[in-house]
């Protein structure tokens, strides 16, 4: 190897080194296969463009190292090549040591001849036993290995093909790799990894399981993230569970469960009912399969539920494997009996000004001028990644007497700035580093979570009812008995899954409508249940009051199980409405201005039988009345009339609808529509209109025969799924 002292994880430049024998393919097979590969986007590394010497040049074994996967293309002569028998030991030493893939081509010679080195490389050995007995085992043995793996043997039929072939194959086991998001210019890996391969052992074919503690914010989870991102393309199966213990505390468990066998076994969707069956279904899909899996922020969790549910022991994974545990809790290691456990320590002075001065000044260096106040910024940080991060982009581009006066109180006019779906406030969090966007999704670190809610709480610590901001069930609960207050509160966020206190007593009952009429800020307003099953149970349903009106302001109303809305409901200012689970017969009656109202789920609302006219709701961009068991049509009136244009998503699966007005076919934005397990659906309109966007349409388990011919003309169309459709008999002719 190039050096003694490699560690082993290595930065990846390359998707793919290319060992060959230039004086035999070099001008043929080997530049058609170099073409195709970089034209499907496979950065690949070919040495031919290095100096030939008497020993192999330190740059090639580099590339080799720093490629994730290698082809060795062997052929007649091959074996002449000292170089390319050096190359070949290295590729090989690289697959044991960090799980690199190695893919051998056997062009118009015998893999048996390779393994065995006979035929024309047993002629070749004659030769180098004379003059290179001391290297002669090590290529061997490279051969010996490189023989016995899997590949291409190209002898007949036309080299295009199996060019197209081999191109294939290498582009899904690349292409289909899930990199997952790290930051650029990370500061300190290195010592991160050079220690964390002491535990992973990558040569080693025994099952590992590591485990990386830390405090919040050291960044366990980014460390996490890179290791996987380097070696996952070594293993047969990946998977990286993030935020395991939020999911465990809302008894996600089975979600985990599924996400981690529909990642193992390629995106199979697996039906699991219950965290047993689920325990065994992991447990007999991976014991015989080399898996990386990372079961990232697991704290506050039994290590009993651990150990035969989730993450299980060494022997349910194949050989191989590489299990890595991310967590603030030691002790929880000790008892999953790891094999090694890496503490992160924090940053130390010049990797933590590093890391500063890359938020505060765009800039690996620091400003001069502000040397007199980096020591209290360093001493605040203590070399916590986040907080240094975090502190670095509030003080950007701002002066000194600002970064003197500068204080939470920052932070809490950012916070209380942020409007719902308010896109320009969002990106100011985000540059802040205060959120995180992934996949269309907003994240928020639980550490800066906790810094907003004590923002909210120092001012009055122990009277929430003057808080602006309320979310923990106890907090809410008594803050709606004292009677006091309340006047300052903006958001509600209620869970109450786990809430020990009794909900909507008497007590909380009777003074609901007086509550709730002194809330004139009130914005947003959510009573959920993270319990998917409690939408159903009985005792979660909840009434409003006789004459009970929400305030006017609300711009975000998420109740579920909710019995029925208030008769005089008509809030203006509404964006977003969500009743899940509800016993709502009817939304409301009458004509009513929605124009604001922009998402609408009333899904699970097993009552609802009706649904409003949609002239009410020009800008509605997502409808889901999916699961609602009792609605047998939809109004008439979508897409009726020309200014409902915003409409992008319409999900009305598992309902008893068995066709869709004609107007559908005028919604022109409208993205995506799912009919799935609607049983009783029969037949889709002809589309009369220009629904030019269409770009997913979800038929699977109804009982439709067949598309209508207009079917051809959405342009945009992308997927039409009809699983499970035992009585479609057949396409439309397209012309």
């Amino acid at each position: 190897m190039a050096s003694d002292s490699s560690p082993s994880m290595r930065r990846c430049l390359y998707d793919m080194f290319l060992s060959f024998r230039g004086e035999d393919t070099r001008d043929n097979f080997t530049d058609h296969l170099y073409t195709h590969l970089v034209q499907r986007g496979i950065k690949t590394f070919r040495d031919d463009k290095l100096k030939r010497g008497e020993e192999i040049q330190p740059e090639l074994l580099k590339a080799i190292e720093e490629s994730r996967s290698s082809i060795v293309v062997f052929s007649q002569n091959y074996a002449d090549s000292r170089w390319c028998l050096e190359e070949l030991a290295t590729i090989m030493e690289c697959r044991q040591k960090y799980g690199q893939i190695a893919l051998p081509i056997f062009y118009h010679v015998d893999p048996g001849d390779v393994r065995k080195q006979t035929g024309s490389f047993g002629d070749a050995f004659i030769e180098h036993e004379k003059n290179w007995k001391n290297k002669v085992q090590r290529w061997r043995e490279a051969l010996i290995e490189a023989g016995n793996i899997s590949g291409f043997h190209i002898e007949v039929g036309y080299e295009s093909e199996h060019i197209k072939e081999i191109t294939t194959v290498i582009a899904n086991r690349i292409l289909n790799f899930r990199s997952l998001f790290v930051e650029d210019n990370l500061v300190g890996m290195d010592s991160h990894f050079q220690k964390l391969s002491l535990g992973l052992r990558m040569e080693s074919n025994d099952v590992r399981m590591v485990g990386i503690c830390g405090i919040g914010g050291i960044g366990k989870t980014t460390i996490a993230r890179y290791v996987y991102n380097q070696i996952s393309l070594g293993f047969e199966c990946c998977g990286f569970l993030e935020k395991v213990s939020e999911a465990h505390k809302n008894k996600d468990q089975v979600r985990l469960q599924n996400q981690l066998l529909n990642d193992m076994l390629g995106g199979r969707n697996q039906k699991i009912s219950n965290v047993f069956e689920g325990a065994n279904m992991i447990k007999y899909s991976l014991r015989f399969r080399k898996a990386l899996i990372v079961f990232d922020d697991i704290d506050d969790i039994d290590d009993t539920d651990l150990s035969e549910c989730l993450v299980g022991n060494h022997d349910w994974y194949g050989k191989g494997s590489r299990i890595i545990i991310t967590t603030r809790d030691k002790h929880l290691l000790t008892m999953l009996k790891v094999d090694y456990q890496y503490e992160v320590e924090e940053l130390n002075s010049i990797e933590a000004l590093k890391l500063f001065s890359q938020y505060a000044f765009r800039l690996n260096l620091f400003k001069e001028d502000f040397e007199s106040l980096l020591d209290r910024v360093m001493h605040y940080c203590q070399g916590l990644p986040l907080a240094l991060k975090v502190l670095g982009s509030l003080l950007c581009d701002k002066t000194i007497s600002e970064w003197e006066s500068e204080d939470r109180d920052f932070v809490s006019k950012i916070l209380d700035g942020c409007k719902l779906y308010g896109e320009i406030n969002i990106r100011v969090l985000w540059k802040r580093c205060l959120i995180t966007i992934s996949h269309g999704r907003i994240y928020m670190h639980d550490l800066i979570q906790k810094m907003g809610w004590k923002i909210v709480q120092q001012q009055y610590p122990e009277e929430p009812s003057k808080w602006s901001r309320l979310w923990n069930p106890s907090d809410i609960y008594s803050a709606f008995i004292s009677k006091k207050g309340m006047k300052n509160v903006e958001t509600i966020s209620l869970e109450l899954s786990r809430s020990n206190e009794i909900w909507f007593t008497k007590v909380v009952f009777a003074d609901m409508k007086k509550v709730f009429a002194k809330m004139k800020k009130l914005r947003l307003l959510k009573v959920y249940y993270n319990d998917h099953h409690s939408l159903v149970r009985k005792e979660y349903k909840t009434s409003l009051p006789e004459g009970f009106e929400f305030p006017r302001g609300l711009r975000y109303l998420h109740w579920e199980g909710l019995e029925s809305l208030p008769s005089n409901f008509d809030l203006e200012n509404l964006v977003a409405i969500n009743l899940k689970g509800s016993n709502i017969k009817k939304l409301w009656k009458g004509k009513k201005n929605h124009e604001k109202f922009k998402f609408v789920d009333v899904s699970a609302s097993q009552q609802l039988i009706k649904m409003p006219n949609f002239s009410s709701m020009p800008n509605l961009e997502r409808l889901n009345i999916g699961g609602c068991t009792s609605l047998h049509k939809l109004h008439s009136s979508i897409g009726a009339f020309p200014h409902m244009k915003c409409l992008k998503e319409l999900f009305l699966d598992r309902n008893v609808i068995k066709e869709l007005p004609s107007s559908i076919g005028c919604l022109e934005s409208l993205e995506t529509i799912s009919l799935e397990g609607c049983s009783k659906f029969e037949k889709f309109p002809e589309i009369q209109g220009n629904m030019k966007c269409l770009k997913e349409l979800f038929l699977d388990r109804t009982v439709i025969k067949e598309l209508p011919s207009s079917i051809g003309c959405l342009e945009s169309l992308e997927t039409i799924s009809l699983e499970g459709c035992s009585k479609f008999e057949k396409f439309p002719e397209i012309q």
